[in-house]
């Protein structure tokens, strides 16, 4: 990353301590960098995890790779340019999010599952839940195949950014939970507050 562009610094989860607050407050543009996320998958060798690289710009994610390389399986968004999947090396596919049907299909980590989520499926009514590890949660909603992604426990910036990325260009949304959109490097903090990963931005997924 920093050979294609020097003048852009690099923030990793890898390097929390190495960028103070202080100091990349100021940046208005940056490389958000988990090299591992979904350590619990990875030590259990079912393959979902992934290497999630994000382009900050003015606070939102204007660019994101997610890539599962146990599946072989990377997922790429770019601000105007679209959403994409590359299956098995294959040609790059385009992917959107669908309106969802009668049955909502809902995501939830399959490593931190707790009675939060519980408490969601029950507002929903009859749904059916996929679990899943690392960022691709998000990526099953970018590609149409489950709507709805709720996070109500930690995440940190670098876990979420690329994927949104993806979302987003794939014509959905990542808001918190009473609607904003979620935003990145405002804080001293790097902790996400709770949110939604949807796929049809206009259904009122908060309520």
């Amino acid at each position: 990353l920093a050979a294609l562009r020097q003048d852009v610094p690099v923030l990793s989860e890898e390097a929390e301590d190495a960028h103070a607050y202080a100091v990349r407050g100021a940046w208005r543009e940056f490389w958000l960098v988990d090299p591992l996320d979904g350590t619990k998958e990875f030590i259990g060798r079912n393959g979902e995890f992934t290497v999630n690289v994000a382009l900050i710009r003015e606070h939102r994610p204007v660019l994101g790779v997610v890539a599962a390389p146990a599946l072989g399986l990377p997922y790429y968004g770019a601000e105007g340019h679209g959403a994409f999947r590359v299956r098995d090396g294959g040609v790059p596919e385009r992917i959107a999010v669908r309106k969802p049907g009668a049955k909502l299909t809902v995501v939830g980590s399959r490593s931190h599952r707790g009675d939060s989520l519980d408490a969601v499926l029950a507002k929903l009514g009859d749904c059916e839940l996929k679990p899943m590890g690392s960022a691709l949660k998000f990526c099953v909603v970018a590609e149409g195949s489950a709507d709805f992604y709720p996070r109500l426990g930690p995440t940190s910036e670098w876990d979420t950014a690329a994927a949104q990325a993806v979302l987003e260009c794939a014509g959905g949304a990542v808001t918190t939970t009473d609607g904003r959109p979620l935003r990145y490097n405002e804080r001293e903090t790097i902790l996400n507050p709770h949110f939604l990963a949807v796929g049809d931005p206009a259904r009122d997924w908060a309520r």
